[in-house]
């Protein structure tokens, strides 16, 4: 999953959470304390959903740079590798040409 669609669904997580604890308010059927304790159970279920997600992201962050710190160390080894030849190349090609 890209980082911009995890993005998405986590904003997504938030703002239905919140409006869930909206439509919880205005068409609650009970009211007083009880109301209020439900509200405040979803509220830290939201959240502890929310911080869940988050760690995943990060975690998949994470990963995902380890990644392509790897492929691109590798592709500057395998540049560095190929100037080397080219170095070498022209040495010879030097060489031969001065001792010709």
């Amino acid at each position: 999953m890209s980082n911009r669609r995890l993005e998405y669904f986590v904003m997504g997580l938030i703002v239905g959470g919140a409006l869930g604890v909206v439509a919880g308010l205005l068409f609650a059927p009970d009211s007083g304390i009880r109301t209020r304790q439900r509200l405040a159970s979803g509220a830290i279920r939201v959240a502890d959903a929310a911080r869940m997600m988050a760690e995943r992201a990060e975690s998949a962050a994470e990963g995902l740079g380890v990644r392509i710190d790897h492929y691109l160390g590798r592709d500057e080894e395998m540049a560095w590798k190929k100037v080397q030849e080219i170095r070498e190349g022209v040495q010879r090609y030097s060489r031969t040409v001065i001792s010709s």
